[in-house]
Formats: structure tokens, sequence, C-alpha cells
């Protein structure tokens, strides 16, 4: 709810709930202050979802009345209204691929009805609730509870959406690990190489003579294990 006395005609978007007087009905249409300068208008056929024959039959002059914004027009200083309250989602929102959050309104044995906040609910069958096989809806889902859906294919002309619960991504927390070294490439290796030898031409022997001493045992070593591999066979037999 708005307080339109704060409002001017350039601040007013649709789909804006404000609260307004019944000013004057004519066979058309009834007309509305909703506190500013210019009055709103409400057609006949925004009196309510249902069929209105006559606009008396449902507002009178005096009446407090809730109405939504539909159109504005600033230059003209015209208002169009609705009393009866938009979807939270319209149809020229509707993409393929969105993600919504409803709430299963129906179900029937080839699947369940999802009010997206859509004109009307989407429908999601019973083979788009999960990969493997499900003998009925009510499996997967129960009335009234809140579902994740992703928008299949819809068609405006039809007013009709179709709704699947798979190819629904989990939210993963990212976890950031230390970036390990990279390895180097021969190329990488070859050319560290080189440049040390032309740095420092013994560093390169200094390292490879470091390399076998800690590769290979001396002479007394392998000695010392040849002796006691054999005492041990011998303790065995």
């Amino acid at each position: 709810m708005r307080m339109t006395e704060e409002l001017e005609i350039t601040d007013l978007k649709p789909k804006m709930r404000l609260q307004g007087i019944v000013k004057e009905t004519h066979l058309y249409g009834a007309v509305v202050d909703i506190g500013l300068k210019y009055d709103g208008m409400v057609h006949i056929s925004q009196l309510s979802p249902q069929r209105v024959n006559r606009v008396v039959d449902v507002v009178q002059p005096g009446d407090h009345v809730t109405v939504w914004v539909t159109k504005v027009n600033p230059k003209k200083g015209r208002i169009a209204l609705t009393m009866v309250e938009p979807p939270e989602v319209d149809w020229d929102e509707i993409e393929e691929g969105q993600i919504y959050t409803g709430t299963v309104t129906r179900i029937e044995p080839y699947g369940a009805f999802v009010d997206i906040g859509a004109e009307r609910p989407g429908l999601l069958h019973v083979r788009e609730m999960s990969t493997g096989y499900v003998r009925h809806p009510s499996e997967i889902v129960q009335l009234n509870e809140e579902v994740e859906v992703r928008v299949l294919k819809y068609n405006r002309r039809k007013k009709r959406i179709d709704l699947t619960m798979m190819g629904i991504a989990d939210n993963i927390e990212d976890v950031f690990e230390e970036e390990a070294e990279p390895l180097k490439t021969a190329m990488e290796i070859a050319l560290q190489r080189a440049q040390t030898e032309q740095e420092d031409p013994d560093a390169l022997h200094r390292q490879e003579r470091r390399h076998d001493k800690t590769e290979r045992p001396d002479l007394s070593e392998r000695q010392a294990i040849l002796a006691q591999t054999l005492e041990q066979h011998s303790k065995q037999k």
C-alpha cells in the first residue's frame, strides 16, 4: 500500500498497489480518486476476475477500493487501474530456463500443477519429476508443498507453462584451495639447466654429484646390507 499524497504521476509504476475512493461510475468503468492531481480509471473488465455486466453491481461512488496500476501516460495525465490483483510474474517476463520456487496447487495422475506467481499454474509432468521411473506424482511432491522448478517451455498464446524439476544445479559453496606449483615442462627444465650452467658451470656438476651420493649408497654400506641379508636367510633355514 502506498501513501498517494506523497506521489506524483511520474512515480507510478505498473503493479503498484494504491488505495482510492470511487468518484464516479459509468457504463464503461469507474473513476477512482487515488489522491493525485489526476484520477484513475478502472475499466469494467478490470473490476473483477469474473464477468461484470454492470459497474454499479461491483462499486458505488464513495466506496473505498484497492487498485493496482496497469498503465500510466504522464503527458496526457491518464492512469489505468485494475481491481484484479496482477500476477507476480507477467507472461512477457517468462523465459525458458528460468528457475522459480512455486507451490503445488493440484496433483493429477499425469503430473502436478505448480503456482510460480504467473496468471496460471504451470504443469510439472510426472516424467519431469525425476530421472527414474515415477509411478505417481505423490511419490515426489505433496499438495501445498514448495518446490523448485525450471521453465521447460511456454506458450503465451495458449497461456501454458511446462515445468521440470530436472536440470536444476544445486547451490554448492565454492571451496578455495591453494594453487599447487605448476609442473615444469621438459623445455622449461632444459632452459633452467642451461641458464644454471651458464651462470655457474660447476654448479650443475656439484648438483649431480650430490644426487648420486643420495641415490646410491657407498660400497661399505652395500656390503653390510648384503651380509645382513645372508645372515637372515641362513637363520630361516
